[in-house]
């Protein structure tokens, strides 16, 4: 193991001692082995946290009477205009501390629960990638805000980021609304996409950026999964349903969980580039070749350091790779584990929570790296292959090449973006609306400017 290596491994996750206690949802309480939240150390120091919760960099509101999500949006009359915080009407009552600057005596349940709980998820995820990136990243931004903008918007049927904000809507698919604000890894994912902005920027999107936009979704959810991958009950329930079977369906390799059978996304998929090769109509489903590949090299990682630990042997990984690329052996692999596992579960949680640390490393050094104005996921398997040469002497190049080949990264083009881009896009959503962009629009008239400020 190099000395950089080592420097990864020894340093500890998050917490301080004298950080700000919360209580998360490391998944969504509506699965049933998450009911019970977890009570965490977040890194402000307990007191500096004010009521919201809020602290120098985020703040969090419920907005009272707010008629529009943040965006490009039509007014009173349909005029389109640029709308950004800050929401500076009427809010609800906000989470508060208790005497010791704590905030997780706040009941569950409650407005003010979902207000701490949001908080908390970004929180953790920003000291987590924090660590990793070795520096506080500044928000995209700053030169307007100081204050991320945490807003809590249940007529909202989705979540977004954008400039100055984090707007959290609710899930109307089960009938009653759930919001968003308790689902950690749509928080979480959020999250990401402000922290890759924060390091590459806004760039003026257009249809040709199609690997642009699908590493932007893929990297919020590789976000997502390792900030989740923190949380104890996780791992606890990773290792419970799989034995360390990583490739069986489990908690690191499914985001945005909405029910007990469905989610959003899979990070472990067999999505290649020539799915597109004809063309591609949602950057979401775009990203899958590339987080795929991003939880293969996981895997690969973790394969090897349960191998080197006597762990599991050889002909066990040759059975993985053959049932991820061929479908076959399933049943074997999971007796394989399950045999494993049993002689030595501390072994392989100490083998996945290092894996865990070297990609996340990895990943934080190659985004910095990355420019969104000359792009493309060839790039992007480069720049993890010079920072494995340069932090451990290529010690996983074999595992990240041949991830990105078999997902024909390099061999394959990706075709044009099918249809007209609609209002649903990334290319025409508030996470990417700037203040600048108020110029292209025409000027609204006296009466409409009247009716908004009116609040119509």
């Amino acid at each position: 193991m190099s000395a950089s290596e080592a420097a990864i491994l020894d340093s500890d996750p998050v917490r301080s001692r004298d950080g700000t206690r919360f209580r998360l949802f490391p998944q969504p309480p509506f699965l049933k082995h998450y009911r019970t939240p977890v009570t965490v150390r977040l890194s402000p120091r307990a007191g500096s946290v004010g009521p919201g919760p809020a602290d120098a960099r985020m703040h969090v509101v419920e907005p009272i009477g707010k008629q529009r999500p943040y965006g490009i949006v039509p007014g009173p009359f349909g005029s389109p205009f640029v709308y950004l915080p800050a929401w500076d009407g009427p809010i609800q009552l906000p989470a508060l501390p208790d005497a010791g600057g704590n905030f997780d005596h706040v009941e569950i349940g409650t407005p003010e629960f979902d207000a701490a709980h949001v908080y908390g998820c970004v929180r953790w995820t920003l000291d987590i990638w924090e660590r990793y990136f070795a520096r506080q990243l500044e928000w995209h931004f700053a030169r307007d805000y100081d204050s991320l903008e945490i807003s809590l918007y249940p007529d909202l049927d989705n979540s977004h980021a954008g400039y100055g904000f984090l707007e959290i809507g609710a899930d109307r698919s089960e009938g009653k609304p759930q919001s968003f604000g308790i689902n950690f890894d749509v928080v979480a994912h959020e999250t990401g996409h402000l922290l890759i902005y924060s390091l590459l920027g806004v760039p003026e999107i257009d249809e040709t950026m199609g690997e642009y936009q699908g590493f932007h979704e893929s990297a919020a959810d590789l976000v997502a999964m390792i900030a989740a991958a923190h949380f104890e009950p996780v791992v606890d329930e990773l290792f419970a349903n799989t034995r360390g079977n990583l490739y069986a369906l489990n908690e690191l390799n499914r985001f945005a969980e909405l029910s007990e059978q469905t989610q959003i996304r899979l990070a472990s998929n067999i999505v290649k580039l020539s799915a597109f090769r004809d063309g591609w109509s949602d950057e979401h489903k775009l990203a899958l070749p590339l987080t795929g590949a991003v939880f293969d090299i996981l895997c690969d990682i973790y394969h090897r350091l349960l191998i080197e630990r006597g762990l599991i042997g050889r002909a066990l990984v040759r059975l993985v790779e053959e049932e991820h690329r061929l479908g076959e052996n399933e049943a074997r692999i999971q007796a394989g584990f399950d045999d494993a596992y049993s002689n030595g579960p501390q072994g392989f949680r100490e083998s996945l929570s290092d894996a865990r640390e070297i990609l996340g490393q990895y990943l934080a050094e190659a985004w910095q790296r990355l420019t969104a104005d000359s792009f493309s996921y060839v790039i992007v398997a480069d720049t993890l292959l010079d920072v494995d040469r340069e932090v451990s002497g290529g010690r996983f190049r074999q595992a990240i090449e041949s991830s990105f080949r078999w997902r024909e990264f390099g061999a394959v083009a990706i075709g044009r973006r099918l249809p007209k881009p609609t209002q649903a896009s990334h290319l025409h959503s508030a996470r990417t609306v700037l203040p600048e962009h108020a110029r292209w629009l025409p000027r609204m008239s006296y009466r409409e400017r009247w009716a908004l400020a009116r609040g119509e």
